[in-house]
């Protein structure tokens, strides 16, 4: 493990997860933050936005220009889609690694990614070297890579659920279900009718069936385990609280599978597979987990299903969007990346209430 100081630079930092970024790394014991950048609000010291920062980061927002990102050793974007794109290689380039928050690197066919975010890719070449950065499938590839694209907060949650399940062989692929409900602050920090207070408070809806962006992402992991084509159908929903994602899932047992996998050998099944994780909490038989009860903490609970002892498994798993599917996800990696323990500045307990 090394004891080196790891130099930080945030792109974007002033939306929810840049503030998320914020608050874990200036925790983290073997980080300093170099830079922070925007262009709107160069100047600005970070604390003055953010309140809950002050005493903890002095820094100022500054323009990217001039920001020496070229210098850190990790650059965070913390961006829109399509910021990363335009960026990376430079940075790439001077031998820094970067991490993506946003949705640039994750899709490995270009013209899907395109056909999704309405955009021309600015660095396909980066998209073939790039890892999707899901710690507990892929660590190993995470440790060599220089371009890191973070998963999303839904394919965080679903991907985690249904993982176990494709990975044993005993559910049809062909035919999952992913009933998934997010938080306002999934939609980012900025102004947009649909998120006003008066229009998400007291409403629940659902949204983006069959368009929406993280299905193609989603679905791209679920083969990648299941290593054959799957049919997954994702319905994403609105909820009317700031923080948290939960999804419902449901998978069919295999005809050959319905006479072994009962309700205890599905409970052995996601305890052996993330026995040892740091960030997975397989809950007690029969358990209903919250989304309050990940609420800042970077962990992904998990509760499995047998309804009657039929042959329909239900999956339930619950994250913190900002955290597990987003910053807390992020800086998971960065420690991966760096040689540092995987839970290095990332125990926070959940908040209650």
């Amino acid at each position: 493990m090394t004891e080196k100081t790891i130099k930080v630079g945030i792109v974007g930092g002033t939306g929810y997860t840049g503030v998320e970024l914020l608050r874990l790394l200036a925790q983290h014991p073997h980080c300093e933050l170099r830079a922070i950048t925007s262009r709107k609000e160069a100047g600005m010291p970070v604390a003055e936005m953010f309140p809950n920062l002050r005493g903890r980061v002095s820094l100022r927002f500054s323009e990217p220009a001039a920001s020496g990102l070229d210098q850190c050793d990790v650059v965070f974007f913390a961006t829109p889609n399509g910021v990363a794109m335009q960026e990376a290689r430079v940075l790439v380039d001077a031998g820094v690694k970067v991490i993506d928050l946003a949705a640039d690197f994750r899709i490995r066919d270009v013209a899907v990614w395109e056909q999704y975010y309405k955009m021309k890719h600015a660095c396909p070449e980066l998209v073939a070297e790039a890892v999707y950065a899901l710690p507990e499938i892929n660590r190993a590839e995470i440790k060599k890579a220089r371009v890191i694209a973070n998963p999303g907060c839904y394919p965080t949650a679903v991907q985690l659920g249904f993982l176990p399940l494709i990975e044993a062989g005993c559910v049809d692929v062909g035919h999952l279900i992913a009933d998934a409900k997010s938080g306002v602050s999934g939609a980012g920090r900025k102004a947009e009718t649909h998120i006003l207070h008066a229009e998400a408070a007291d409403n629940f809806k659902a949204y983006g069936v069959g368009t929406h962006r993280h299905q193609p992402e989603i679905a791209q992991g679920l083969v990648r385990a299941a290593g054959k084509p799957v049919g997954l159908v994702f319905v994403p929903h609105l909820t009317p609280m700031i923080r948290g994602i939960h999804a419902t899932l449901y998978a069919r047992l295999t005809d050959s599978a319905k006479a072994s996998m009962t309700a205890s050998g599905l409970q052995a099944l996601y305890e052996k597979r993330y026995a040892g994780e740091a960030f997975v909490d397989v809950m007690p038989a029969g358990s209903h987990p919250e989304t309050r009860s990940v609420r800042g903490a970077n962990q992904c609970r998990i509760a499995v299903h047998q309804p009657q002892g039929g042959d329909t498994v239900v999956v339930l798993s619950v994250i913190d969007n900002l955290v597990k599917g987003a910053a807390g996800q992020a800086v998971q990696n960065m420690n991966i990346l760096f040689g540092l323990a995987e839970d290095t500045g990332l125990t926070q307990v959940a908040l209650l209430p």
